[in-house]
């Protein structure tokens, strides 16, 4: 007898999709007696509810039978299977799909032990347990050694302990969605804020350097990459701004391209509102 699946009605919808689906997603597949695409669906989904052991929970709802429940999911024709996962609708297909679709589909609904762990280094990270989360992920990483999320985890992490050249062979590897990722070139742009600074004379050497001459626009630059990489941005920002005022074509433009890659770093921050009315009145 299947444990993973069984029949819903409107009855106990509620209790066994709606509730369930808080705690793991449930897979509710809208059949009916007469169809003959659902006789060859059903089995599968039966088969694959048994296989994954519980990771979700196989909901069969009589189309017939519950006229007002395939309403409320908008079925337009069977099979339609849906997806919900705390109480939403996230994914949803049509129709027979073969045993290895149904199998792709469920692998991306379902989240993956390195998933999970990816959650818990997260955490740990957040908590400022920098080594702590690069363990973890490793640990995810031998679970799904694909997985390029993790890798892209792994290389915050290790520019947060200061190992910015693995973290940049990591970034290298990444070929797929992660390549892609706003954080992917957050990151790079660490990296490269990162070498500035590291390339450069040091803070004080630079702020005298700007003492004794206000235009020394090199002195200034290193200083914003400098401050920019030890993540004090409102200083590296207004150094910026002071390079566009004083030499808007100096270095191609650099005083400019550098704050429009610092606004991409900081994303949401609302330092980037505040400096981009800066940037656009030094503009004009």
């Amino acid at each position: 007898m299947a444990t993973h699946a069984l029949d819903v009605g409107l009855a106990d919808f509620e209790q066994q999709v709606i509730e369930e689906s808080r705690s793991r997603p449930v897979v509710v597949d809208f059949w009916a007696p007469w169809c003959g695409p659902c006789k060859s669906l059903k089995p599968i989904l039966e088969k694959l509810a048994e296989e994954y052991g519980g990771k979700f929970l196989l909901a069969k709802v009589n189309a017939d039978e519950n006229q007002e429940l395939s309403a409320q999911f908008a079925v337009r024709g069977i099979p339609a299977v849906k997806a919900v996962v705390k109480g939403e609708v996230v994914d949803e297909f049509s129709g027979a799909l073969p045993e290895s679709a149904v199998r792709e589909w469920l692998d991306k609904l379902i989240p993956s032990p390195a998933e999970t762990l990816r959650v818990q280094a997260a955490e740990k990270l957040a908590s400022g347990d920098a080594a702590g989360a690069l363990q973890i992920l490793a640990e995810a990483s031998k679970l799904d050694p694909q997985n390029e999320w993790v890798r892209l985890d792994a290389a915050e992490v290790l520019i947060t302990l200061g190992q910015n050249g693995e973290a940049q062979r990591l970034l290298d590897s990444l070929k797929g969605e992660a390549a892609s990722d706003t954080r992917m070139m957050q990151l790079k742009l660490k990296l490269d804020l990162a070498a500035s600074a590291g390339s450069g004379a040091d803070e004080r050497e630079l702020q005298s350097r700007i003492e004794a001459n206000e235009n020394d626009l090199e002195a200034r630059l290193k200083l914003a990459n400098h401050y920019a990489a030890v993540e004090k941005y409102p200083p590296a920002l207004d150094q910026l701004l002071e390079i566009i005022q004083r030499d808007r074509g100096f270095e191609d433009d650099v005083g400019r391209k550098t704050m429009l890659n610092l606004f991409t770093l900081l994303g949401s921050d609302p330092l980037v509102s505040e400096y981009r009315r800066k940037l656009s009145s030094a503009l004009n």
